[in-house]
């Protein structure tokens, strides 16, 4: 029997919503910045709709750039790979048709995931789930489509300062994260890495080697 749906605790929704208006401003920054870069109008689009993953479209678009698809192809490999124990975590939340996991799989992100474990029961699990995931892809795909309609008419995304806004949310998300000494070591590690790397790598490997900071940070932790 069908796990019921449940009226969401109005708190969380209430949080939901305001990071779906954080993604919204992301994906707009997203836009911009990718059409600026070179990229098609269509393929943007197209990108967030199939992909729906920020980091790893940012990543990729910057690699593109540089003319590094192999980097940009291994980038979002690496960064989405966490979404395997997710997937496992949330397996009830997804659902149990082919069309509900088909679907459902798609709006498996940190925030789906995050917000649906946090919930106790499965009929609360299950209905945080699709609206965090469902809200966050209208938002970002909103925010996309804005993105490249404005940095197409403003050319440069820096001219508005769109350019700051990925960096400033990403800083935003992980401040909270940083008070853990692990966590801390680990950003410490990748980046001091990415920094003494670029100048000898080319564009974009630098970031997936920034990954190792996590190794050596867990090494020094054991």
């Amino acid at each position: 029997m069908r796990t019921a749906w449940r009226t969401l605790d109005p708190t969380v929704a209430r949080n939901v919503v305001t990071i779906a208006a954080a993604a919204l401003v992301v994906g707009l920054s997203f836009g911009a910045i990718a059409v600026a870069s070179g990229l098609p109008a269509w393929a943007a689009i197209t990108m967030s709709l199939l992909v729906f993953a920020g980091g790893s479209q940012f990543m990729a678009v910057g690699m593109l750039a540089a003319g590094n698809p192999f980097a940009a192809v291994l980038g979002g490999l690496l960064l989405n790979a966490r979404h395997l124990p997710f997937g496992l975590a949330v397996a009830d939340a997804v659902g149990r048709s082919r069309a509900e996991r088909l679907v459902g799989s798609h709006l498996l992100i940190d925030e789906s995931a995050a917000f649906a474990m946090a919930e106790e029961s499965p009929a609360e699990r299950r209905s945080v789930y699709w609206f965090t995931g469902g809200l966050l892809f209208l938002s970002w795909n909103t925010g996309t489509v804005l993105g490249v309609l404005l940095g197409s008419a403003a050319g440069d995304p820096a001219t508005l300062g769109l350019d700051a806004a990925f960096p400033a949310g990403l800083l935003a998300l992980i401040l909270p994260s940083l008070r853990d000494p692990a966590t801390r070591r680990a950003a410490i590690a990748g980046a001091a890495l990415a920094v003494l790397a670029t100048p000898f790598l080319p564009a974009g490997l630098p970031v997936l080697l920034a990954l190792l900071g996590v190794v050596l940070a867990l090494g020094v932790t054991s």
